[in-house]
């Protein structure tokens, strides 16, 4: 990576999406996610009431600082000396704070673990886009900020969501264990979204190849032949396309098929955040009860004790060049500095009719 030595980082920043923690904070949080995007106010309202069921608390950030918790000890005890750092894009800690911060605290070359572990726009350039956004913010003396790679297929990440297939699947009643259907679900995009994720010379589509490549391994982990992969949490106009189906329409054809339980796993996500415990544990939960089949939804890896494993092992990659340690078939990139995107033209943002 451009000249820098392995002993040039001194420092990690946690970069994040960000979730309110009080009800407070629900709508200014949601007019940061949505600035630009021309978003209806009563679709935010009704967006809103999602969080408000949770007592208008998002759990990302506690999760995020309890990955971080246990990062600073897997550190310490591999003798890698990085102070840990955490950053958001939409609440506080907001991104542009903790550069500052940094800067005040003399770091100068700082690693950057984006907690999206996909290609894409909203999965790998965005967070690009925060890390420009955060040093211009700062300034010319600003650290610079190199992000880790994309770790969709990393061997620690996939044993994880493995085992918690299987430990969902003890949840089930005995007799139905043996004929639960496996469904593999990850945040859906726009078609054109995911139609210009990657590099233009990769042929795009590179974050539902990705996510594929995720389910195959880890049902294969988990010694599940046979499996689903479906979408959830979609937004935005009804006239525009994005990924399908949809969790709770395909649950109609998991019942229609004659399966009488259903193991859901989150693949595309990190941790329990509200599209997990809502589009899932709350709306996927019921709608499954309503077609009588039995639901047990997979944990996601962050609280996996391998999970800051991971990260500790993708630091040392980046600090010494070591081969990645991976198990999937698609390209990983993302391992950008200060910013700059992986190739031009890579993931570009899509223009939205009437924008600019």
């Amino acid at each position: 990576m451009s000249g820098q030595r392995a002993t040039d980082f001194d420092a990690l920043l946690v970069l994040s999406f960000g979730g309110p923690e009080k009800p407070e904070d629900v709508m200014p949080f949601l007019e940061n996610v949505t600035r630009g995007r021309g978003v209806p106010p009563e679709r935010l309202a009704a967006v809103a009431e999602h969080y408000m069921h949770f007592g208008g608390v998002s759990p990302i950030n506690a999760l995020n600082r309890d990955i971080i918790a246990r990062l600073e000890a897997e550190l310490r005890g591999a003798g890698i000396d990085l102070p840990v750092y955490f950053g958001n894009r939409n609440w506080h800690p907001m991104v542009e704070d903790t550069v500052a911060r940094m800067r005040d605290d003399g770091v100068r070359n700082a690693l950057v673990f984006p907690t999206s572990a996909w290609g894409g726009y909203s999965g790998c350039r965005q967070y690009d886009e925060d890390i420009t956004r955060a040093r211009d913010a700062v300034g010319a003396d600003a650290p610079t900020l190199a992000k880790l790679r994309q770790y969709y297929d990393h061997p620690l990440m996939v044993a994880a969501f493995a085992d918690a297939i299987s430990a969902a699947r003890e949840e089930l009643s005995e007799d139905v264990r043996d004929r639960a259907r496996l469904v593999f679900t990850a945040h859906s995009v726009p078609l054109a979204a995911d139609a210009n994720a990657g590099p233009p010379a990769e042929g795009g589509n590179l974050y539902s190849r990705q996510v594929a490549d995720a389910s195959r391994l880890c049902a294969e982990a988990a010694g599940v032949d046979d499996f689903d992969l479906v979408w959830q949490s979609r937004s935005g106009p009804p006239q525009v396309p994005w990924l399908e189906p949809d969790i709770c329409d395909h649950l109609d054809a998991v019942a229609e098929s004659g399966a009488p339980a259903v193991i859901v796993c989150p693949v595309g996500f990190v941790s329990d955040h509200l599209e997990v415990v809502w589009d899932l544990d709350t709306e996927s939960r019921d709608k499954a009860a309503e077609l009588g089949i039995e639901f047990a939804r997979v944990a996601t890896p962050g609280t996996d004790p391998r999970f800051p494993q991971m990260i500790r092992e993708l630091v040392e990659e980046r600090r010494t060049g070591a081969a990645p340690a991976r198990l999937g078939r698609e390209p990983l990139l993302g391992a950008t500095v200060d910013g700059s995107p992986c190739a031009v033209n890579c993931c570009a943002p899509v223009r939205r009719p009437g924008k600019n």
